[in-house]
C-alpha cells in the first residue's frame, strides 16, 4: 500500500541555525589560524543577545564578537525592527580552556593512535532516489528555503521576505519505495508587516506557488519535475501573521536541528550534533565518514539504499563496531553482516585517518551549518579570514569532501562488481 513520508528544513535565519552558523564560523577561524585547535563551542541567541560558551585548546586568538557579528550580518539580520541586529546585539563570551581530562584521551604520541573524542554511535545513509543520494523529501525541503534565501537577497520580487523560514515536504511512495508524487508542501516565512492580514496571506501563498516552486522545478531532473502535480496541498504561513521571528521570536541554540542537518528522519541518527565541534569529536567526523561510505556503496551498485553505523569508546582509536543495513536492497549476494566486514577493510575508521581522508583540520565548516551537512556539492574555494586586517589570511579548502564518489572503483573491485 502506498505511504507518505515527510521531512522538514529550516532557513539560515532560523534561530537555531543562526546559533549553528556562529559556532561553525568560530571553528573555521580557530582552524584557519591553528589547525590543531580542539574546540567545542555552543551558541545561544535571543532578543538582542548572543551568548558564546564552550571549551577551547588553541594557539589562536580570535575576536569572537566580531566573528559573531559578521555571521549575523551575512544572514541578513541588519535592521533594528528585527529586534536582533548584527551591529547592536550584545555578545557575551564564556569560552574557556578545554579539560585536560578530555584532551588526554584524544592526543597520543603516535598520531594514528588518536582516540575518539567521545563515546557514541554515528550513522550515515544514502539512497538512489535522487542524484545526490539523499532522501527526496529533505532534498526538496532544503531547495525551497535555499531558493527563498536567494530571492530575498536578489530583492526584486517577494521583497517582504525576512530571514527566518521553515519548510516541509511530504512525498507519496509506492510499495516498492519509489517516489510517486508530492502530496504536501508547507512553507512558513517571516515577512514585513502588511496593511491587512488577508492581503498578506494571499500574496505570500501566490508567490510561493508561482515564483518559488517554478524556480526550483527548473533546476530539478525531469523525473522529479514530474512529481509536481496539480493536486499538491499547499500550507503557506498556516498560522497567519509571521512578522516576529528569528532570535526575537524564539531562542536559538547550537545543535537543535540535527535531523535537518542529516537525512530528514530517514535512516537513523546517533543523537550527537555537529556544529561547534572540531573533527576530533567523532559525533561530527565519523558521521561524515559513514555518509561517505553509504554514498559510495550505493553509487557502486552494492545496494539501492543503505544505513551505516559506527560506534566508539572515548579515548579508543578503533571503533567498537561497524553495522550495515541495506534494507533488503543488496545486489552482491552477501548478507549485511558480510558487507559490513568487507566495508571495515576498505575504510579505516580510526579518527586520525578520517581526519586525513577528508582534510578535516581545514576551515570547511561554516558552509555546513545551513541547508544540510549531507548531499552538498564538493568544491574547492578560497576563504578569507579577518579580511582587511593585519591578520588577514587566505586559505584554499575543499568543501564537503565526504560527498565525493572517490571510493566507487575500490568498492566495485572489493565486491567484484563489473
Amino acid at each position: 500500500m502506498p505511504y507518505l513520508f515527510t521531512s522538514e528544513s529550516v532557513s539560515e535565519g532560523h534561530p537555531d541555525k543562526v546559533a549553528d552558523q556562529i559556532s561553525d564560523a568560530l571553528i573555521d577561524y580557530f582552524l584557519a589560524y591553528d589547525p590543531n585547535s580542539k574546540v567545542a563551542c555552543e551558541t545561544l541567541v535571543t532578543t538582542g543577545q548572543v551568548v558564546l560558551a564552550g571549551e577551547v585548546k588553541s594557539e589562536a586568538y580570535l575576536d569572537v564578537q566580531d566573528i559573531a557579528r559578521e555571521v549575523i550580518r551575512k544572514i541578513g539580520y541588519t535592521k533594528s525592527e528585527y529586534m536582533f541586529e548584527a551591529n547592536s546585539c550584545g555578545i557575551l563570551s564564556a569560552i574557556h580552556e578545554q579539560s585536560p581530562d578530555i584532551n588526554q584521551g584524544v592526543e597520543r604520541k603516535k598520531k594514528e593512535d588518536q582516540g575518539a573524542g567521545d563515546q557514541g554511535m554515528m550513522f550515515g545513509y544514502a539512497t538512489n532516489e535522487t542524484d545526490n543520494y539523499m532522501p527526496l523529501p529533505l532534498d526538496l525541503a532544503h531547495a525551497l528555503l535555499r531558493e527563498m534565501a536567494a530571492i530575498r537577497r536578489e530583492g526584486k520580487v517577494m521583497t517582504y521576505l525576512r530571514p527566518d523560514a521553515k519548510s516541509q515536504v511530504t512525498i507519496e511512495y509506492s510499495d516498492d519505495n519509489k517516489p510517486q508524487r508530492i502530496d504536501t508542501i508547507v512553507v512558513s516565512t517571516q515577512h514585513d508587516d502588511f496593511a491587512k492580514d488577508s492581503v498578506m496571506l494571499k500574496q505570500i501563498k501566490e508567490d510561493v506557488i508561482n515564483i518559488v516552486v517554478p524556480r526550483i522545478k527548473k533546476k530539478l531532473p525531469k523525473r522529479v519535475q514530474n512529481l509536481f502535480g496539480a493536486d499538491i496541498n499547499y500550507h503557506v504561513n498556516p498560522t497567519g501573521k509571521f512578522v516576529i521571528g528569528g532570535p526575537h521570536g524564539d531562542t536559538g541554540l547550537t545543535g537543535r536541528k540535527i535531523i535537518v542537518d542529516t537525512y530528514g528522519g530517514k535512516g537513523a541518527h546517533g543523537g550527537g550534533a555537529f556544529s561547534g565541534k572540531d573533527p576530533s569529536k567523532v559525533d561530527r567526523s565519523a558521521a561524515y565518514a559513514t555518509r561517505h561510505i553509504a554514498k559510495n556503496l550505493v553509487a557502486a551498485g552494492v545496494c539501492d539504499e543503505v544505513l551505516v553505523q559506527v560506534a566508539y569508546a572515548i579515548g579508543v582509536a578503533q571503533p567498537v563496531g561497524l553495522y550495515v543495513n541495506t534494507y533488503g536492497t543488496a545486489k552482491v549476494g552477501q548478507s549485511d553482516g558480510e558487507i559490513a566486514k568487507r566495508v571495515a577493510k576498505i575504510f579505516d575508521m580510526r579518527p586520525y585517518f578520517i581526519e586525513q581522508r577528508f582534510s578535516l583540520r581545514t576551515p570547511i565548516y561554516a558552509e555546513t551549518a545551513a541547508y544540510g551537512h549531507m548531499g552538498r556539492e564538493p568544491k574547492v574555494v578560497e576563504k578569507i579570514f579577518n579580511k582587511g586586517k593585519k591578520s588577514e589570511k587566505k586559505v584554499k579548502v575543499e568543501l564537503f569532501p565526504w560527498e565525493k564518489l572517490d571510493f566507487v572503483d575500490t568498492v566495485k573491485k572489493a565486491f567484484k562488481i563489473a
